[in-house]
């Protein structure tokens, strides 16, 4: 994790030197190890260095080609060193060779197309002064952040837009689409953010821009009929296991210490174990962990699974107790520090509590089980397949057996939930509150929107077409695709970025590697759910690696009631504040006698319903008060 900007003016204007550096400042906390500017005629570029490889220690960004033709800036960690350089043909020691002067090399060979010969974690440009064009990319998954603005005179980018406002050309006029569908918890595009004119590069995109024209192409999507067929559970396990070992190793490079997070699910507790493996063999040292745990909230506690691998040995355990955190607290630290886009997780205070505790155990590089549920799949899709392909036996016996796992399933609630409920969601549902008496529930987040500002947004249209988005899939693989191009990927990606970035820690996810997800998106349905277990390859992948008791286990924590009492407990107050006080723009967005009286209701009696309306709120009058943004309507 490093700061990257840059600046092309396209009326041929020389680029004032101090842009670059006000710019670069604005991200100091992305790069503490040292910055750096370049500029020539209208272009300038900028870097913040965070070291972490061991090829880090010594690269100079922005960097200038030997032929000074090309000058690039990279915020990146390349997977495939090797085979870029002996592609190359590079003949100056490995050890030497940084990544970004590998991704300038590739451009030189292959232009355009060098993204598609870099594997790993990246967000650069390149200036090409032949070609007097600006080349920027962003890697497949968009773990690295990307994000610009563009005018008829300028283009700008940034790993965080609050740079970007360093710019008077900028405007900072509010995004009343992005805020509308913050708060009835649906997304519009990958590309929006909650500033009208700037704008996020996708994943797996790049660009050229011109003085004439920006064109922007995908140059990478996941392939939705590929299909992987081997010949037993023993050679897909072994598969995935040579894969995600690479995509653990791979993201060891490192020339600080690492660690792991740890919850004790399936996901964190596989990396950990596959890191310690190689950390371990290695002859290194055990690899530091941090977990969470949940005293006052003990049905969010996993700490007995985290124990299970720590009793393994091979690992050093730090305790995160999370009973004291405000979830607020965090929320007000990352906007005071970045004030450029609005909170989505409710979680994420517990993900600033972990990368607090590993930069104070002088960890710089932090791997992840992120969404390695989305990687390889739990499949609810997979009932519902067997049922239109009439292969009743097996759905029966899945049914069964999947109900069986789970206490609080019956079969019928499975055969429900799995098969009746997508195929006929509204009928059914309607039809199931009759006979239980009960009335359809709510959706209490557009409840509370003020419905003058939905109406002028289109607020009904975009919830539609949410609801069509979500429609049931007729297939397991459908459903995975779906899931792994949703846009909350990159958010999630993002929200962990800025948490992590004010702590000099660059977080590294495994589930995230290119190859991995190709490679679990192709498997049958019966390697993602069978006999009643979900993610079967990688349950049979992690024999003899993880505890039993981790490797079987049918379910995860729910945190939802550890983040419910935290907000009761510690964020009352504020909560009372914000909606006795609104800042001015927030009744515009919300109808705070709703809220209030939401809040009243959430006081006698917290749920999650309730506690996630107010969330998204006061979020809202959170970044407000600190945003630079002004309404549309001023």
């Amino acid at each position: 994790m490093s700061g990257i900007i840059g600046i092309y003016r396209f009326d041929n204007k020389i680029i004032d030197s101090s842009e670059p550096h006000r710019m670069i400042d604005r991200l100091a906390h992305r790069g503490p190890d040292g910055s750096g500017t370049w500029h020539r005629g209208p272009v300038g570029l900028g870097h913040c260095m965070l070291w972490t490889t061991p090829e880090s220690l010594h690269e100079q960004l922005p960097l200038v080609s030997d032929d000074d033709r090309c000058a690039i800036t990279a915020d990146a960690r390349i997977d495939n060193r090797d085979e870029l350089i002996t592609g190359l043909r590079l003949v100056t020691p490995p050890a030497e060779i940084t990544d970004s002067q590998l991704i300038l090399h590739a451009y030189e060979r292959w232009g355009e197309h060098c993204v598609d010969h870099l594997l790993g974690d990246f967000a650069f440009a390149i200036w090409d002064d032949d070609k007097q064009h600006l080349f920027c990319a962003r890697d497949h998954m968009g773990v690295k952040p990307f994000f610009h603005y563009c005018s008829d005179t300028l283009f700008a980018f940034a790993s965080e837009i609050k740079a970007l406002f360093c710019l008077p050309q900028v405007p900072r006029e509010i995004n009343e689409v992005r805020v509308a569908c913050y708060l009835a918890a649906i997304m519009k595009d990958k590309q929006i953010t909650a500033y009208k004119d700037v704008r996020r590069l996708p994943a797996a995109y790049s660009m050229v821009i011109t003085s004439e024209q920006a064109d922007v192409r995908q140059y990478w999507s996941l392939d939705p009929t590929r299909e992987i067929r081997l010949d037993s559970d023993d050679a897909y396990a072994a598969a995935f296991r040579d894969i995600f070992s690479e995509a653990v190793r791979c993201r060891l490079r490192s020339a600080f210490p690492v660690g792991a997070e740890l919850s004790g699910g399936l996901d964190s507790s596989s990396v950990a174990c596959v890191a310690r493996q190689h950390f371990v063999g290695g002859g290194g040292p055990p690899l530091p962990v941090f977990s969470l745990t949940f005293d006052s909230t003990p049905e969010c506690d996993e700490s007995a699974y985290a124990n299970a691998l720590v009793a393994q040995g091979g690992v050093v355990p730090h305790w995160i107790p999370t009973g004291a955190l405000s979830p607020f607290k965090a929320v007000l630290k990352i906007v005071s520090q970045q004030n450029e886009e609005l909170t989505a997780a409710p979680n994420l205070y517990l993900s600033h509590a972990s990368a607090d505790m590993a930069q104070r155990a002088g960890i710089r590089v932090l791997l992840t089980g992120l969404d390695g549920d989305t990687t390889v799949y739990h499949a609810p899709e997979y009932f519902l397949e067997l049922a239109r392909t009439g292969r009743w036996k097996t759905l029966a016996e899945n049914v069964y057996e999947f109900s069986k796992l789970r206490a609080d399933l019956t079969t019928w609630k499975v055969f429900k939930m799995g098969v009746l409920a997508p195929i006929a969601p509204g009928p059914f549902l309607r039809v199931w509150h009759l006979v239980r008496r009960q009335h359809a529930p709510i959706h209490v987040d557009a409840e509370c929107i003020n419905p003058t500002f939905a109406r002028r947004v289109g607020l009904a249209a975009l919830q539609e077409a949410h609801k069509k988005m979500l429609k049931p899939d007729k297939t397991v693989r459908e459903g995975h695709y779906q899931s792994l191009t949703s846009d909350y990927i990159e958010l999630a990606l993002e929200e962990k970025d800025r948490i992590s970035a004010p702590f000099g820690i660059e977080l590294r996810h495994p589930f995230f590697d290119k190859r991995l997800v190709e490679f679990c998106l192709a498997l049958p349905a019966e390697q993602k759910m069978r006999g009643g277990w979900t993610r079967v390859v990688l349950r049979h992948a992690m024999d003899k690696l993880l505890p039993r008791e981790i490797q079987w286990r049918p379910s995860k924590s729910n945190l939802g009631p550890g983040f419910v009492r935290n907000l009761a407990t510690h964020d009352g107050a504020l909560i009372e504040t914000v909606l006795t006080n609104p800042p001015y723009h927030l009744g515009q967005f919300v109808d705070v006698s709703k809220l209030r009286r939401v809040f009243e209701r959430f006081k006698c009696h917290p749920t999650t319903g309730d506690a996630m309306v107010l969330w998204r709120a006061v979020n809202v009058a959170l970044w407000i008060s600190v945003s630079p943004a002004q309404s549309p309507t001023e």
